[in-house]
């Protein structure tokens, strides 16, 4: 799959580009959390912290030691000491226990809103994110993802007391005040309603009872399905067996929490140490009884069962009115929600709305947000759903991956790397050739000009590369299906393709290569584009370049460097292997040493980068 995003990259007119970098804004921490609610929609917390920054200087990515012989050895790269820092500022499930009893002690009066402290800094002309809770209402379950959401949206959260007795048609209409009043305010900005379960309803019900406004919803794991779940017939279960309500919270704690056992392996995986991760599986099992205590306080009989009952109303009442939906939609539902079918409701869904994209997270559960492997803000991202105005603008609207984000999809290409080993080489002006991306030109616009290799796997290991060395973010202009899907068909599903589009693809279009070029970006391009991707035997290193050159005329508009690049190795990867794969002659072991031995590596002569693959 990654084969067939890789050679959908590049389309017949292919740049790509580096937007002029936009350093991520200073995270910032906080050590007393004391929480004020907005009573106004228009009173906005402030941040009051520590700063930590996530910002590193130009071509400094990579820092260096010296060994017993004197030569300069790589120590871990600055991003990732980044990345570390910014995943110890992420809040975890503890402190949605922790704030919770806060909540429940000031608890009192009607639903409001509140802005969480780590929310306050933010982008100029964010957009409003309203975040309606699950049927727990207290308003954190974005709590994990604060401090990233908050980079990039102004962030308010409903919280409904334990005690309240709103009904639901209540909340649709304080909902839709809200909207209507921040709308006045800000007409040309879109207004985000993000909810799960029974705020996936609330979500869906104003957008039907508000069709004239920009409305972006983000539902995950909706209620709409509640008459196919499990919750319907607990109903009349907890109206006459009220002793019996104890025995569900060890339940209902295990799906917010996950299983211990899974995260103990996934730990493994990503090798922390067995010590380590033995310790925090027993203190987050122990830690679980004390949960406890406090999801009774949550959720005590009378709440869970008013919560229920107007989850089964809010599901009627969106169902309803779905046909009268025209807000863009994403829905992101869990592989193992164990409340609610969300995979087929999101399916259902997607063929009712208009304007509607599915995510699936096959390894979650149902309380999505409150996983430490689900990034909003990147999925969002992703599916290109995050704009300041009424359309999306892949220059301005588009934001690069923090470093914690970047380290994920590093890692996930990380068997490419095995599999190929490439090897950068660069020249400086003076002729010198070193390994590595420092002959590269740091000041845009640049212009990267080269072909492709065999189903564009050269790309994943060049743009990580790019912007795991040097700061430099490629974005590269893609082919059109990967952003826009006309008839569906026998090409995979959109989300595939999120990646390329998280690390800044853009569709082909001579607009928008230049306006890259006008920010000062590294455009990225492949004439040959998806036809040289998709080369035929006898066709390696074959050209399918267009006669007419008018990127040339465009670099020369902007003064932009040229640089042409060449790869090579990758067809010989693929013979040399799946050569041996036809011959049962040779031993599986041999097999083994000729993968290890392969490798793939990139050089460049003057301002010329090329690949060179070294083969046995």
């Amino acid at each position: 799959m990654t084969a067939i995003g890789a050679c959908l990259f590049a389309a017949g007119f292919s740049p790509a580009v580096v937007r002029s970098c936009l350093t991520p804004s200073s995270g910032k921490k906080k050590s007393n959390p004391t929480r004020r609610f907005a009573v106004s929609t228009e009173q906005i917390l402030t941040k009051k912290a520590e700063t930590t920054t996530t910002s590193f200087p130009e071509n400094e990515r990579l820092k260096m030691k010296r060994s017993e012989n004197g030569k300069q050895e790589k120590q871990n790269p600055v991003i990732w000491e980044l990345a570390e820092a910014e995943k110890k500022i992420r809040k975890s499930l503890k402190d949605y226990f922790e704030e919770s009893k806060d909540f429940i002690r000031s608890d009192g009066g009607p639903p409001r809103w509140f802005s969480p402290l780590e929310c306050g800094s933010r982008l100029d002309e964010s957009p409003l994110l309203l975040y309606l809770p699950g049927i727990d209402g207290v308003g954190l379950g974005l709590v994990r993802q604060h401090y990233s959401i908050g980079k990039i949206f102004d962030v308010w959260c409903l919280h409904i007391p334990v005690k309240d007795r709103t009904s639901f048609t209540g909340l649709v209409k304080l909902v839709e005040r809200t909207v209507r009043s921040e709308n006045n305010r800000f007409p040309n900005r879109p207004i985000y309603l993000v909810g799960e379960s029974l705020g996936a309803c609330l979500a869906l019900a104003v957008a039907a009872c508000n069709p004239d406004i920009d409305l972006v919803l983000i539902l995950a794991n909706p209620g709409t399905s509640f008459k196919k779940s499990q919750l319907e017939p607990l109903i009349p279960l907890l109206a006459l067996m009220s002793d019996q309500l104890q025995l569900s919270l060890p339940y209902i704690l295990s799906l917010m929490t996950g299983d211990p056992l899974k995260v103990t392996m996934d730990d493994v995986a990503e090798g922390v140490p067995l010590q380590q991760t033995i310790g925090e599986l027993s203190q987050h099992v122990a830690a679980m009884s004390s949960y406890l205590s406090v999801l009774a306080d949550i959720l005590p009989r009378e709440t869970l069962l008013w919560k229920l009952q107007m989850l089964k109303s809010a599901s009627a009442y969106a169902n309803s009115r779905l046909h009268a939906v025209k807000a863009q939609t994403l829905i992101l539902t869990s592989g193992k929600d164990q409340l609610l079918p969300s995979p087929d409701e999101g399916q259902r869904l997607h063929s009712l709305l208009p304007k509607c994209e599915n995510r699936l997270f096959s390894d979650s559960g149902h309380f999505l947000f409150l996983e430490d492997k689900v990034d909003l803000v990147t999925t969002i991202m992703g599916a290109t759903f995050y704009r300041k105005g009424a359309y999306y603008d892949y220059i301005s609207d588009y934001v690069q991956p923090s470093p914690y984000a970047f380290k994920k999809i590093y890692e996930s290409f990380g068997w490419v790397r095995f599999a190929t080993s490439p090897v950068m080489l660069s020249t400086f002006e003076d002729g010198k050739i070193a390994r590595g991306l420092a002959g590269v030109p740091s000041e845009g616009p640049v212009l990267y000009v080269g072909y492709h290799m065999l189903l564009g796997f050269e790309l994943s290991s060049m743009i990580s590369q790019f912007f795991f060395e040097r700061n430099i973010l490629l974005r590269g202009i893609a082919h059109p299906s990967m952003f826009r899907r006309l008839k569906e068909g026998k090409l995979p599903p959109m989300s595939q393709f999120d990646t390329f589009r998280v690390m800044g693809a853009v569709p082909v279009s001579g607009t928008l290569f230049y306006n890259l070029l006008s920010s000062n970006a590294h455009v990225l391009l492949y004439p040959g584009g998806v036809r040289e991707a998709c080369h035929r035997k006898g066709e390696e290193y074959k050209l399918f370049w267009p006669e007419q050159t008018e990127f040339v005329r465009m670099a020369a508009r902007f003064g932009a460097k040229i640089v042409p690049f060449g790869v090579v190795g990758e067809d010989d990867f693929f013979e040399v292997n799946l050569s041996l794969l036809n011959h049962s002659s040779y031993s599986s072991s041999l097999l083994r040493a000729y993968f290890a031995c392969a490798c793939t590596s990139v050089s460049t002569h003057g301002l010329m980068i090329s690949n060179v693959a070294y083969l046995p």
